[in-house]
């Protein structure tokens, strides 16, 4: 018999897919809008980028072609914002056409280091489990990819995550290259849950369309393992990271941009 439980857990995850199909869908229309913009406004696209790295978007190559999906929430009520104010900088909207080389050592351990406005997350990175999800993560920190950078999206109800990565602020941007999916059968993950913690890929919904947006799992949350868990989080991230959460989120509907002022100030990978 389906507990009350069960069935809320199913339709959140039924919304998120829904949620998936409408993004997907309005990334082709903005992709062909824009591909007709660039033919014919070609240099006045060039001064319009500075408007939409800084602006308003959602993530579209899950992280850069994808639109990088999470899930679905409920209300929560508005706190004071816990954060402090952005350091000075702008986002970089450099992109590429390929995945970076594989340069890292699968047999060493690394960690990525985010300097926030609201305190430091360090997370234990997968190299040897998530080779190219760590690679591309220290080529984008290495190159400030990800400095200055908005955490957009805060889920409540159902699933619990923060998402960041994506430099538009807005859930469509990326690196302009995907990666695959990896790790998908970590042993952390079982009956469908990531644990707390966790920090995973998003993506489109579809198979390897990786890009640079990623989730932090602040509690329990139950998603199909489709998504790379690729780190875990400390305990004093953790604190910082639901902190965050207690902030809520800016919709009232579990699903919104967080209310917190999460900017990633700077992001490290280091080897040791």
């Amino acid at each position: 018999m389906v507990t009350q439980e069960q069935r809320k857990r199913q339709l959140a995850r039924e919304k998120f897919l829904r949620q998936q199909q409408r993004r997907t869908a309005a990334r082709r229309k903005a992709r062909v809008r824009n591909s007709v913009i660039g033919s014919v406004l070609g240099v006045v696209l060039v001064g319009s980028l500075a408007l939409y790295t800084s602006g308003v978007m959602k993530d579209d190559d899950k992280a850069n072609t994808s639109a990088e999906a999470t899930p679905s929430a409920a209300a929560t009520s508005k706190a004071p914002d816990p954060c402090d104010k952005p350091a000075a900088g702008k986002v970089k909207t450099e992109t590429w056409k390929k995945e970076p080389a594989l340069s890292i050592d699968k047999s060493a351990k690394y960690t990525l280091d985010l300097a926030t406005t609201c305190g430091k997350i360090d997370i234990a990175l997968k190299a040897s489990a998530a080779p190219h999800t760590v690679n591309s993560f220290d080529f984008l920190a290495g190159k400030g990819f990800f400095d200055h950078t908005k955490c957009h999206r805060l889920t409540t109800n159902g699933i619990y995550v923060l998402q960041c990565g994506d430099p538009t602020g807005s859930g469509s941007g990326g690196p302009g290259y995907t990666i695959p999916d990896e790790n998908l059968k970590d042993k952390s993950l079982k009956s469908n849950v990531y644990p707390a913690g966790t920090v995973a890929m998003a993506n489109t919904g579809q198979a390897h369309t990786g890009g640079s947006q990623f989730f932090l799992v602040y509690q329990d949350s139950q998603l199909p393992p489709s998504y790379t868990p690729f780190g875990t989080i400390s305990e004093s991230g953790m604190k910082v990271l639901k902190k965050i959460a207690a902030a809520g989120e800016s919709t009232g509907a579990g699903d919104g941009a967080p209310n917190a002022t999460v900017v990633i100030n700077k992001a490290t990978v280091t080897k040791s």
